[in-house]
């Protein structure tokens, strides 16, 4: 069974750095990919950052230059460290996992989603 667990969520204000964790485990495919999406009340869920199987990685236009995904494959964790962070950026944060190739490539119906864990930004 495929667990995801983040953890690094918290209060911060506008101007500082947070930086999530992800521990993955209970899945055998060699080549997945992951992301890390993002929800906020009343708005619709999106895709934050995404480290593809050959190790590229993707952003939103709105967190270039302050957001960077990474993954440590010996631990099977993904991160995602976030700095200048802004109010708008408050919202709950979801790892996800996939192996479907055509998923990978669209960035979206990810199978595997984590509980997720809250970041709010204060201004």
């Amino acid at each position: 069974q495929v667990q995801l667990v983040e953890s690094g969520g918290g209060s911060v204000q506008a101007g500082g750095s947070l930086r999530l964790s992800c521990a993955a485990s209970g899945y055998t495919y060699s080549n997945v990919c992951m992301a890390w999406f993002r929800q906020a009340p009343g708005k619709e869920r999106e895709g934050v950052a995404m480290v593809d199987t050959d190790g590229s990685t993707r952003y939103a236009d709105s967190v270039k230059g302050r957001f960077t995904i990474s993954k440590d494959n010996a631990k099977n964790t993904l991160y995602l460290q976030m700095n200048s962070l802004k109010p708008e950026d408050t919202a709950m944060y979801y790892c996800v996992v996939d192996y479907r190739w055509y998923v990978c490539r669209t960035g979206s119906d990810y199978k595997y989603w984590g509980q997720g864990t809250q970041v709010t930004v204060s201004s």
